[in-house]
This record gives structure tokens, C-alpha cells and sequence, in this order.
């Protein structure tokens, strides 16, 4: 049974799911599971999950991400992309000064208005089954961090920048808002996904290179997509509590431990076993892998 990660190179004009389908069929497992949807028009890096791998796709989410993104201004669409239905067009009268600036002004935290077109769920609705009964509900805007942005080349009316950006950041809706604040309008006309967390896109597979023969030598064990938290060596003496979920509350280990983070726990030294954070009790377990579960 394979537990891993691929590190999955997404073409443009499928859907996160469709990747996981096929890469179900080509493994033969059916716990399979993507780390955060890249839309059909979008290409690039998509970490794949599978066997017990897929416990700790939330985890591995969290991590930041940089995309290489295209914008199209002077026109606007129902879904802040080219696919969507045009609702209105400007001229673009701008000088490559003011462009610029205007970008590289969206660097840092801001607030971020999610797009309709969406697969957020408020009530129970994702957002753009609503969206395409022709339903607008009111979202609340979420804090999000533009980390840095390089602009990479302008030729009005497109411009072709790499973002670097926290987890849950739109950038079909920072093109949008761009494009508001420069009062002509803004829509992603491309977007590649270079990477996320540890997972870049020199080192990822192309989906359609992908076969069954060759999985084994493309899988990311569980513990090395998780690095950016820190390890812990969990000694003899507490293996019982790690493995059956039992709190630890001898000061000799949880002193060493960090209130409120997330580790790697392992144990004999180098085997990985899970991810686990103290707490105001002492430090326990919060995912624990167990290969081939």
C-alpha cells in the first residue's frame, strides 16, 4: 500500500477532482485526496495525497503559496477570470508607473472579498452553485497576506507579475481588485501555480507522465511535506501514551515543547508516527499516521 505525496503538475482545463479520479485509477487506491483546489484555467503545482497520507492534507495546506499570474485589464467578468461572462469593458489609459505602483500596493495584510465563483460553503451552499442560479449572498472579506509581489513584465493591457501569498488567498479577486483600484477594470487571464509549501514545480511530474510503474519513485513520504514544522523524538518510556492517544504531562519532555505548535512526532529516532502540539494539559497527539490505515 503506497503512503505518500505526489507532487502533481496540473494541466490547464481540469478540475482538482478529475486529477484525483485518475490518479485513484493509476494507483488502484481510493483514499486519494488534493491539498487545495486549483481551478480548471489554472495549471501547476497540486500536492496529491494518498493512503494515510491523506489525514494530513489540512496540515500540509496551510503552508504558503506563490503563483506565476497573468492579469487583462479594462475588462470585467461574473468570475474575476476569462471563462466568465463579460459585464463590462474600459479603455486603459494608464502609464506603466501608475501600474506598478497600484500592484506592489496590495503587498502585506489586507482584507480579501472571496469571488461568488467559489467553492466556499456558507449555509451549506458552495458559493458558486449559488452563483450560477444567478444568486449573490453577502460574504464576509478575510485577512490574507500578499507576502511579496515581482512584477514580471507589462504590456498594457496585460501585465504578468509572481505572487508569493498565505493559504485562502484569491487571486482571481486580486486581479479584480486591481484592476477596481485603477478604475478600469481587471480580470486573471492565466495563472500557474509554482509552488506551495515545500513542493515547487522543478520537482513536480507532468499528470500525464504519471504511471502506475513509476509511482514509487515520485512519492513524498508523509513526514518530509511536513518539515516546516518542527521535530520531536518521543523516548520509550511514552510510547504507549503517542499511540494511544494519551496526554503527556511529565515536565522533563513537555518543557522542552512549545505551547499552542504543531510537531513531527517520532519515536526509536527516525520513525515518523504523527503530528502532535501541547497543550494546557500537557502535549498529546492530533494526527496519528499509521502506514497503510
Amino acid at each position: 500500500m503506497i503512503d505518500g505525496i505526489l507532487n502533481i503538475n496540473k494541466p490547464v482545463g481540469m478540475t482538482s477532482f478529475d486529477v484525483v479520479k485518475k490518479i485513484r485509477s493509476i494507483s488502484g487506491n481510493k483514499k486519494v485526496g488534493h491539498t487545495g483546489t486549483l481551478d480548471p484555467i489554472a495549471s501547476g503545482v497540486l500536492p496529491i495525497c494518498i493512503g494515510g497520507a491523506t489525514k494530513f492534507a489540512d496540515y500540509i495546506m496551510k503552508s504558503h503559496k506563490i503563483y506565476l499570474a497573468e492579469l487583462k485589464l479594462g475588462v470585467n467578468t461574473d468570475t474575476y477570470d476569462r471563462e466568465g461572462t463579460i459585464v463590462g469593458t474600459s479603455e486603459v489609459k494608464l502609464d506603466e508607473k501608475s501600474v506598478r505602483d497600484t500592484i506592489l500596493s496590495f503587498q502585506g495584510e489586507i482584507e480579501q472579498l472571496p469571488p461568488m465563483y467559489s467553492a466556499i460553503k456558507i449555509n451549506g451552499k458552495k458559493l458558486y452553485d449559488l452563483a450560477r442560479q444567478g444568486i449573490e449572498i453577502e460574504r464576509n472579506k478575510r485577512k490574507i497576506n500578499i507576502y511579496s509581489i515581482e512584477i514580471i513584465n507589462i504590456e498594457l493591457p496585460y501585465v504578468v507579475f509572481q505572487v508569493k501569498c498565505s493559504k485562502g488567498t484569491y487571486i482571481r479577486s486580486l486581479c479584480h481588485d486591481i484592476g477596481e483600484k485603477l478604475n478600469c477594470g481587471g480580470i486573471m487571464w492565466n495563472l500557474k501555480r509554482m509552488a506551495t509549501g515545500n513542493f515547487n514545480i522543478s520537482n513536480s511530474i507532468l499528470l500525464e507522465d504519471l504511471q502506475k510503474d513509476i509511482i514509487s519513485k515520485y512519492i513524498i513520504p508523509v513526514d518530509k511535506a511536513l518539515e516546516e514544522y518542527p521535530k520531536v523524538i518521543v523516548q520509550d518510556k511514552y510510547l504507549k501514551h503517542v499511540l494511544n492517544g494519551i496526554t503527556i504531562k511529565d515536565k522533563e519532555f513537555i518543557d522542552k515543547i512549545q505551547e499552542g505548535k504543531i510537531y513531527r512526532v517520532y519515536i526509536h529516532e527516525n520513525k515518523f508516527i504523527g503530528i502532535g502540539s501541547r497543550g494546557t494539559f500537557g502535549f498529546k497527539m492530533v494526527k496519528l499516521f499509521v502506514r497503510g490505515n
